[in-house]
């Protein structure tokens, strides 16, 4: 068992802030020891920061740290988990797996054989509803979930036009690919990830090519249309073995309201989970005097998801005990489901997804 678990951080944007301010919350058990990144601005405001080492090249940091999270654009993933893994690091990475199914595939196997283990980084998992509505499914009370509705749409939320979040070749895809993996996990994850076997989709890309693509901000800044070579909403249904379905909306833009909204079908209770505020209510016909309808508004405390997930990565380093949810199987899984619909929408028609893991 370690003690103090010694964290280094490989990719220096923005994401890799809201970790580093969610490893400072956890406890003193934990230490940001480097930081990696190859712009050397970035490493100078990085230990300007943290008070951190930082390095350009990771393996200069492998003898000081106990495991590694790669928070680097998806093209990159590879590189650093599967280098990190094989000098016996324990590794968290950011959703999704990899740029490309094949990249993901070949991390699985650096995974499967490395003495360290490897966490994706799926935070919704950890919001108190949806362990709220996990725990009512395990104990029987939604009866069998038939379907799930899942939407992550925004009305206008492109990531930074010409940011590597809009060039294919660096983020494997768009809006499908960065929030339609939280999306499609997500539902798995409520269904027990059960073994997906055929999948139709349809990806689009009507806004973000615009050159006047109305928005009211962006996250980043706006580089315009040319570099903009991703989706911008997909819809897509997805069959499973055991004959749940899952059907899935997405965007970054698109002119409906946002909406996070999950509707899960049971045969003796439905849910509709909403991820924009953190509720759960749940649906459910008794027959108690009389049959009727009843409806429940289920309340949990607030939880910062985020940092319940690098919690758990944290205590699974200190325990030196790989956990068992947010496997990178189960990413891998999803790796194919965004693959395949990809595939679908290129094909005009159903495809079938690789079940092996």
């Amino acid at each position: 068992m370690t003690e103090t678990v010694r964290i280094g951080i490989v990719g220096l944007g923005n994401i890799a802030q809201i970790h580093c301010h969610n490893l400072d919350a956890l406890d003193e058990s934990v230490s940001l020891e480097a930081g990696v990144d190859i712009d050397r601005d970035a490493r100078e405001a990085f230990t300007a920061g943290y008070g951190a080492a930082t390095y350009e090249d990771p393996a200069e940091m492998y003898d000081s740290v106990d495991a590694v999270l790669v928070t680097t654009p998806n093209k990159f993933h590879e590189r650093y988990v599967v280098d990190a893994l094989e000098a016996g690091l324990d590794v968290y990475v950011e959703k999704p797996l990899a740029h490309t199914v094949e990249s993901a595939e070949r991390i699985a196997a650096a995974a499967a054989d490395a003495e360290g283990f490897c966490m994706v980084g799926f935070h919704n998992r950890f919001a108190n509803p949806v362990e709220a509505l996990v725990g009512y499914r395990a104990d029987g009370a939604l009866g069998d979930i038939s379907h799930i509705e899942a939407n992550y749409v925004r009305r206008r939320g492109v990531p930074g036009r010409g940011s590597w979040f809009t060039r294919k070749d660096v983020a494997g895809g768009g809006a499908l690919i960065d929030i339609g993996a939280h999306a499609i996990d997500l539902s798995l994850h409520l269904l027990g990830y059960p073994e997906v076997t055929e999948v139709t989709g349809e990806t689009r890309a009507q806004f973000g090519v615009e050159d006047d693509y109305a928005y009211v901000d962006m996250w980043g800044e706006d580089g315009g249309a040319a570099d903009f070579t991703v989706d911008d909403s997909a819809s897509a249904f997805v069959r499973c073995a055991n004959g749940t379905t899952i059907s899935l909306e997405v965007a970054w833009a698109t002119n409906r309201p946002d909406s996070q909204e999950y509707y899960v079908r049971g045969t003796d209770a439905g849910a509709k989970l909403d991820l924009s505020d953190d509720s759960l209510t749940m649906y459910e016909t008794v027959d108690n005097g009389t049959m009727h309808h009843r409806t429940t508004a289920v309340e949990t405390k607030d939880a910062n998801a985020h940092r319940r997930t690098l919690g758990r990565f944290v205590d699974a380093v200190r325990d030196g005990t790989p956990p068992h949810r947010n496997t990178v199987s189960q990413a891998l899984r999803v790796q194919r489901v965004l693959d395949a619909i990809y595939r679908s929408s290129d094909a005009g028609a159903a495809v079938s997804v690789d079940a092996s893991d």
